[in-house]
């Protein structure tokens, strides 16, 4: 163990290094009735302070966030049934005019992702299926019927970026072209 980052909160849910790596992100389950500003917090990799816990202020959880290949921005998936666009670059603030909506989360930890070269934005979602937003315009391109179950993640192949894989809550993953 080469560091240690106490969040001092309930359960970590994700972690998101930035570019360059000097600071990571942390989602987290705190969440108290009308705020959840320790719901992302920002540390500095070197020190293991926290930089920011006042990045997301709504009621949400956010249990996975995703970084953009080639622009300086993530996404967190918010327990609200949205995905939230934020700065990379402190002060890490939320984008209030892009909001990726439709999808279902329901208290799972569905995850999210960017296509390899940036252009979409995927994530499973509570009622099986798989939703394709357009990046720059936030809207839904495309939705599969993929599970019969909740939909809990789908992620781009690396090399052949035709590909996804998704899996749901009951184990079963599957390969789409």
């Amino acid at each position: 163990v080469l560091r240690v980052y106490k969040a001092a909160v309930q359960q970590t849910l994700d972690i998101l290094f930035l570019p360059e790596g000097r600071e990571f992100l942390t989602s987290t389950d705190a969440v108290s009735r009308d705020s959840a500003d320790r719901t992302i917090v920002a540390w500095d990799f070197q020190s293991a302070a926290k930089i920011s816990n006042q990045i997301f202020h709504e009621r949400y959880t956010c249990p996975s966030l995703s970084l953009h290949p080639k622009e300086s921005v993530f996404v967190a998936q918010t327990n609200g049934n949205y995905l939230a666009l934020f700065s990379a670059q402190r002060p890490y603030r939320i984008n209030k005019k892009k909001r990726y909506e439709g999808h279902k989360v329901e208290g799972f930890a569905v995850g999210c992702e960017f296509s390899p070269d940036g252009t979409l934005l995927v994530t499973g979602s509570s009622d099986g299926k798989v939703f394709f937003y357009n990046y720059h315009t936030s809207r839904i391109i495309r939705t599969l019927s993929a599970h019969k179950e909740a939909c809990v993640s789908a992620t781009f192949h690396p090399v052949l970026p035709s590909l996804l894989a998704t899996c749901d809550w009951a184990g079963e993953i599957k390969i789409w072209q």
